[in-house]
């Protein structure tokens, strides 16, 4: 594998180029994966503006707003890796709000957020359309785990000693979900877009070869 350094604005401008290229008669369903310490969600909003500057309607949308509710999550207590890396994120329910209604030739019409994990309760969120041409950004741990219907998969990789080192200490109970993950599915690979965030001042696109 090959990594090219490159500042975080103009990974922006590259993603937005890549997802935006994609066929406008259609929905582009963009995974942003990563463990919390990559920030996921912060790349994820960060692409918001630009898609739009393209001419892309975009709905932003979190894995954290489609967990299962938690008497299911803590079924074998708080700290089950193997429970956490399988079953936390309501699948079902993704895709069927969110991915599903966004194949070809669907609504498009989605749920943005479906479970208030901190409260344990449906969020009441309301449902919007999103127009052909849309992109959904979605942002989450494990994303690549499950199968789920995306059009383009971008991964926030982080070395097992980083992930150590920028994984607070009362969350070091995911930690083997996470090494699972690189062994079961890994994501450097799997992905279309990986992205080294050792340090997430100089981030590096990382291609094979």
């Amino acid at each position: 594998m090959r990594a090219r350094p490159v500042s975080p604005s103009l990974l922006v401008e590259e993603l937005a180029d890549r997802i935006a290229s994609a066929p406008r008669d259609s929905w582009v369903r963009v995974a942003v994966d990563g463990a919390p310490p990559t920030h996921p969600e912060g790349l994820a909003d960060e692409l918001v503006t630009p898609l739009r500057v393209r001419g892309r309607e975009v709905l932003r949308v979190s894995a954290a707003d489609f967990l299962r509710p938690a008497s299911l999550r803590f079924e074998f207590g708080r700290t089950d890796p193997d429970v956490f890396y399988a079953e936390w994120l309501d699948t079902a329910g993704l895709t069927r709000e969110v991915l599903g209604p966004l194949e070809p030739g669907r609504t498009g019409k989605v749920l943005p957020a479906l479970w208030d994990s901190s409260r344990d309760r449906a969020t009441r969120a309301a449902y919007v359309t999103l127009p052909p041409g849309g992109v959904a950004l979605v942002d989450g741990p494990l994303l690549l785990a499950h199968g789920l219907p995306f059009d383009l998969t971008v991964h926030l990789s982080l070395s097992p000693a980083a992930l150590l080192r920028r994984t607070a200490a009362e969350e070091h109970w995911t930690l083997p979900a996470y090494d699972r993950y690189e062994r079961e599915v890994e994501p450097a690979r799997a992905a279309d877009v990986v992205i080294r965030m050792e340090d997430p001042r100089h981030p590096a696109v990382i291609t094979q070869g």
